[in-house]
């Protein structure tokens, strides 16, 4: 199974050093939290990860190739970035039909991820009509239809009432119990706490820990304010 490796890894926007030699790893078979205050550098990290911006200096690696060079991305990382890019006018079905071609899915695999996602009662009614959490959902199912070894999630849980939450907690867990590597970033610290195995905590574009939720004491949220307080 793939990993995630990210090494050096640094941005600047002009005059603003967005991502600053950050290193870290999630390892396949670990959930990995990924968090930092607003403007910490995390989403230009992950849109590193996934070639959709360029780095100044440093890698990131999936499987230990850049995302540019794998034979078959979708296969290898699936990712959701923001519950947007949906065409209202599509049913759930559709949309994932679309995607399915770059995926290199099969029509029976729509089906799995539909039920794997929940979204069965919905998948028939078009995307205008969907909450918030469904969309969350349907984002999920695309990046799950190429099976893929590593999945990327920012704020997953965004518009999922507390049963959602824990149905996100134990789709994570079966699927990092399969061996793939997940990477969950999120504001939800307490939700954090209770899905993933060890976090990464950036600010300001730069790496403040690395480890296991065990390392930072009895309250992830105490350390994570300790570790980002101004200066």
């Amino acid at each position: 199974m793939a990993d995630l490796s990210v090494r050096g890894l640094t941005k600047h926007f002009g005059a603003v050093h967005a991502v600053s030699e950050l290193s870290f790893e999630a390892p396949a078979g670990v959930i990995t939290g990924f968090l930092g205050p607003n403007g910490a550098g995390k989403t230009t990290t992950l849109r590193m990860a996934l070639g959709l911006v360029t780095p100044t200096a440093g890698t990131a690696l999936i499987g230990g190739r850049r995302y540019a060079d794998l034979p078959h991305p979708r296969r290898t990382v699936g990712a959701v970035l923001e519950a947007t890019g949906l065409h209202p006018g599509r049913t759930g079905r559709d949309h994932l039909r679309i995607l399915a071609g770059p995926a290199r899915a099969a029509s029976s695999r729509i089906d799995e991820v539909i039920d794997l996602v929940q979204l069965s009662e919905s998948a028939d009614r078009r995307i205008r009509g969907y909450s918030l959490g469904m969309r969350q959902r349907l984002g999920l199912a695309g990046a799950l239809l190429g099976d893929p070894e590593v999945l990327i999630l920012d704020e997953p849980a965004n518009g999922l009432d507390p049963a959602g939450m824990a149905w996100l907690r134990g789709l994570l867990r079966e699927l990092s119990g399969r061996g793939r590597a997940i990477v969950v970033s999120s504001h939800v610290l307490s939700e954090v706490a209770q899905t993933v195995d060890q976090v990464v905590i950036v600010d300001r574009g730069r790496l403040r820990y690395a480890g296991s939720l065990d390392g930072l004491g009895d309250s992830l949220e105490s350390a994570f304010l300790e570790l980002t307080a101004a200066d």
